[in-house]
């Protein structure tokens, strides 16, 4: 496993799914880990059994859509630890509808969270990484920022913005020390995916009709997406920035 022993990590939205595995790997990796999360109830349980392990983690609460929030989040881990290494923008929601089942709130609350959520904690965090001259930054986009998807309008406009907003900030930021990169993970069995997949008739036949978009025949592990993530927060991966790594089962393949 790529090392990030002593490195500090802030990471939105872990308190299940992607995030929580994000939080337990990095914190395998050696970080020690901000949960930081509007789901107190997960994220305090994600603290608990990365601390069990010996490892260090701390829940902070956050409501990402809330630039105070966001200020006062950067605040607090700047005036404890006096820097952050590692900012990861996980935290997002969906959507299912095309443009005329979609409703203007529906746009305003996806954008409110997956872009401005975005905007709001890494412009709390930036001033004090341009200081240090070095940070990570990785955003949580997805297949659905790279290529359409039926029937998920708003989730994929904000996507596209999400890719967008990264390799304009590393073009921004890279030459002052500060590398942004972005994940696009094709459909990940996490545990909101599977309470979707409950509500079908036939459970089984939507997993596998939804699992035929992917090459690999079947979901990404939330595991395999957090491997992603600490290689490309270590120092193996220097060298990239602006990139918008793309980890879909082949998803994206032919197209």
């Amino acid at each position: 496993m790529f090392s990030l022993n002593n490195k500090i990590v802030l990471i939105t939205g872990a308190g299940s799914g992607i995030g929580a595995a994000m939080a337990e790997s990095f914190a395998q990796a050696g970080a020690r880990v901000f949960i930081a999360d509007i789901n107190k109830t997960g994220g305090q349980e994600v603290v608990a059994k990365i601390n069990s392990a010996g490892r260090q983690a701390e829940f902070m609460g956050l409501d990402v859509t809330n630039e105070e929030d966001c200020n006062q989040v950067a605040r607090q881990v700047l005036d404890s630890h006096s820097r952050l290494d590692v900012l990861i923008n996980n935290a997002g929601i969906g959507s299912v509808g095309t443009l005329l089942q979609t409703t203007g709130q529906d746009m305003d609350h996806l954008y409110a969270v997956n872009v401005r959520g975005i905007f709001n904690l890494t412009k709390a965090f930036l001033p004090a990484m341009l200081d240090r001259k070095y940070g990570v930054i990785l955003n949580m986009a997805s297949i659905g920022g790279v290529v359409g998807i039926r029937d998920r309008l708003a989730y994929c406009t904000t996507k596209f913005a999400v890719v967008g907003m990264t390799k304009s900030m590393a073009l921004d930021h890279s030459h002052q020390g500060i590398r942004v990169n972005c994940i696009c993970p094709g459909r990940v069995e996490t545990p909101f995916v599977k309470a979707r997949l409950a509500e079908y008739p036939d459970p089984e036949k939507a997993y596998r009709e939804m699992s035929t978009t992917q090459l690999t025949g079947r979901m990404l592990r939330p595991e395999e997406v957090a491997g992603a993530a600490v290689y490309l927060a270590s120092d193996e991966a220097a060298s990239i920035t602006g990139a918008a790594f793309l980890i879909d089962g082949g998803w994206s393949a032919g197209k």
